[in-house]
């Protein structure tokens, strides 16, 4: 039984000056939102930290919801994407070499509830 996909991507070498920028952010969530065919629920949420600081950023989905946190002295994007819903693979590679000028990005995709045989800390089977 699979109740959900979640995917954890990490940005690398990415452009700093774009890290720092929120509306940069809003538009690779909205292209995700887009291109996926996902459904926001009310307006994200974006906070820009002071100075040399990065964004952070989360929309609630009626699939569950997309974060991002972005690390520009590192030249570092993060992005979670959990849907309960099948939807088709995303191009991180390609788009966030387009939006963010990313040079690698690592890609784990979890299938949540996949193996039910499999114990959690502190949790019952």
């Amino acid at each position: 039984m699979i109740v959900g996909t979640e995917w954890l991507i990490e940005a690398f070498e990415c452009d700093a000056q774009t890290l720092r920028d929120a509306s940069a952010l809003q538009n690779v969530f909205a292209r995700i939102i887009n291109d996926l065919g996902l459904k926001a629920i009310g307006e994200g949420q974006w906070h820009k930290f002071g100075g040399e600081g990065g964004v952070t950023g989360l929309t609630m989905l009626t699939e569950s919801h997309l974060a991002c946190h972005t690390y520009p002295e590192y030249c570092t994007a993060t992005f979670n994407l959990y849907c309960c819903k099948s939807r088709p693979e995303w191009n991180w590679q390609k788009n966030l070499t387009e939006l963010l000028g990313a040079n690698q990005v690592k890609i784990t995709k979890i299938e949540r509830g996949a193996n039910p045989q499999s114990q959690t800390v502190g949790g019952k089977i």
